[in-house]
């Protein structure tokens, strides 16, 4: 991935603790880390919610395993005060002389959030992340920060250590709903969407003020035949989890779930966009399975269309990453 073009950055994900023995996270952490940095990507998503591990100690853990490898934590506001994580930003940074970048949540799983006490609705979790960003950004930049909003109110709030340009974080949030969309605007933040094949996302992307990102998951060989046969030993079909699948759609709020849980899967012909591992409940994305050519032209055909992020899902392994490496490199050229 080493050689793919310059504009685009790429964003590997962490496992998650609820996915991996207790006793091999830490080791499988490091390793899937070492692994997206050998393979050039430029951070790496660390997820949060209820059922987790902190994001901020997992960070901590891949920051000491790698060399430049940047942690991409996923913020929920219900889960601390914008000061507090703007002071976990800065001491990373100061430990470590490297920067994050934020992955700003207004939403989650609604079962979640309710658990915390918390009924906001959907658009107006988006207006309290908006408050939340500001705070933590204007921290980060040096400002004397007073705010007197909807959900925050704050009163010449400073913070210590300071921040280095350098090390400031760029920041992304979810954008596949109008509001989010007007979130990302508000913050000058990449809006990442959970596309749709790439001809249908024509129209999505007519504000050219806003950076937009891609989460999509890949898998590659040279014949289509065998990047399908990985796909489904990978995802097979899973009755249970489509059930769970649907339960979740019924409790989500969410304008991405709702809306790739009622696209069509397009895995007809020569499609490689792919459906099944969402809609059993086994991943959050789509994905794109087909020959490294084939892929690759689907990749490109989202960058064409203004995709400047590409956050892969969880690599199973280092030679995995390998094939996706060969198909963003052949997308750049």
């Amino acid at each position: 991935m080493a050689e793919r073009a310059g504009e685009v950055s790429v964003y590997a994900t962490c496992p998650q603790s609820k996915d991996v023995p207790r006793e091999e996270y830490v080791a499988r952490v490091s390793e899937v880390a070492r692994w997206s940095e050998a393979a050039g990507c430029d951070g790496i998503l660390v997820y949060t919610d209820n059922g987790l591990v902190d994001p901020w100690l997992v960070s901590q853990l891949i920051l000491q395993s790698t060399e430049r490898l940047s942690p991409l934590v996923a913020i929920q506001p219900v889960y601390m005060h914008p000061y507090t994580a703007a002071t976990m930003i800065a001491s990373l940074a100061f430990l470590h002389g490297r920067p994050v970048a934020l992955n700003m949540l207004a939403g989650g799983f609604r079962n979640d959030l309710v658990a915390l006490g918390d009924e906001t609705p959907h658009d107006e979790r988006y207006a309290r992340t908006v408050e939340y960003t500001q705070i933590v950004t204007g921290l980060l930049a040096g400002e004397s920060v007073t705010l007197e909003g909807r959900y925050y109110r704050v009163r010449n709030l400073s913070l210590a250590p300071p921040v280095p340009q350098a090390l400031r974080p760029p920041v992304l949030i979810s954008g596949s709903s109008p509001a989010g969309l007007e979130a990302a605007r508000a913050l000058g933040a990449t809006a990442v969407r959970y596309p749709k094949p790439p001809g249908e996302e024509d129209d999505a992307l007519e504000d050219r003020s806003i950076e937009y990102g891609v989460r999509v998951g890949v898998i590659a060989r040279e014949s289509a035949e065998e990047a399908w046969r990985v796909a489904l030993e990978r995802f097979p079909e899973d009755r249970k989890g489509q059930i769970t699948h649907s339960l979740a759609m019924q409790v989500s709020d969410s304008h991405w779930h709702r809306q790739l849980s009622e696209a069509a899967d397009a895995r007809a012909g020569d499609s490689p966009y792919w459906l099944g591992p969402f809609k059993n409940y086994k991943t959050f994305c789509p994905y794109l399975v087909g020959t490294h050519e084939r892929v690759a032209e689907e990749v490109a055909a989202y960058a064409a269309r203004g995709f400047t992020t590409v956050i892969l899902d969880v690599p199973p392994s280092e030679e995995e990453l390998r094939h996706t490496g060969i198909v963003l490199r052949a997308a750049a050229t």
